[in-house]
């Protein structure tokens, strides 16, 4: 089947990029207003696009009103926010965090979440999360609708007992997104298999 978005509404557009880009990564993300209020909300437009530097791009969405919802305005008010990983034991509250609350109650209240400070932002963390990424403002562009925000990683913040040697990161099982409106999954079922070098390639294809 060809679908021509050109021939379709937005809302439908939306329905199968949604569908069919999976999974994506959930950015909970933690931004400050002017007036101290802490807004807590996911995103499902995220992933990382660089890593020197550490770039991680979100985007966002207006409000059905056309405003700009309350995650693009603190960003670019504050030129800061971090990006909470979220976990399927934090998913009732992620998922409370969703909901259209007014710019001036924080979410945090209604998900009985405690924050932590940062270090190199002002914003704070949920101290639930297991890992946090502490971002600077690099830039915005309005993209129709949404508006898409770069952001620069200046602090990581991992749960101990997930740190091994090498860097390495081990039990950490992120939720992802997968259809709209709310299909989700798991990342416990994995796979590990090396690359093939060029070299090996050909040998494996002489073989």
């Amino acid at each position: 089947m060809q679908l021509d978005p050109a021939l379709q509404s937005a809302a439908d557009n939306y329905k199968l990029l949604t569908n069919l880009v999976v999974p994506r990564p959930i950015a909970w993300v933690t931004t400050q207003s002017q007036s101290g209020v802490v807004n807590l909300a996911p995103y499902s437009f995220f992933n990382a696009v660089g890593s020197n530097p550490l770039y991680v791009v979100i985007s966002v969405g207006k409000r059905d009103n056309g405003e700009p919802k309350d995650t693009a305005k603190n960003i670019q008010d504050s030129g800061e926010f971090v990006v909470n990983m979220v976990t399927e034991d934090l998913f009732d509250a992620m998922n409370i965090s969703a909901a259209d609350f007014p710019a001036d109650q924080s979410e945090l209240d209604a998900t009985n979440l405690a924050t932590a400070p940062s270090v190199h932002v002002k914003v704070p963390r949920i101290a639930q999360a297991q890992v946090s990424l502490e971002c600077k403002m690099f830039s915005t562009q309005a993209l129709g609708d949404n508006t898409l925000i770069i952001g620069e990683i200046v602090m990581f913040h991992v749960a101990d007992q997930m740190m091994g040697p090498r860097m390495h990161v081990n039990n950490f099982a992120p939720l992802g997104r997968l259809g709209s409106p709310s299909v989700y999954c798991r990342t416990t079922d994995r796979f590990d298999i090396a690359r093939v070098s060029y070299a090996q390639w050909l040998n494996m294809d002489k073989a």
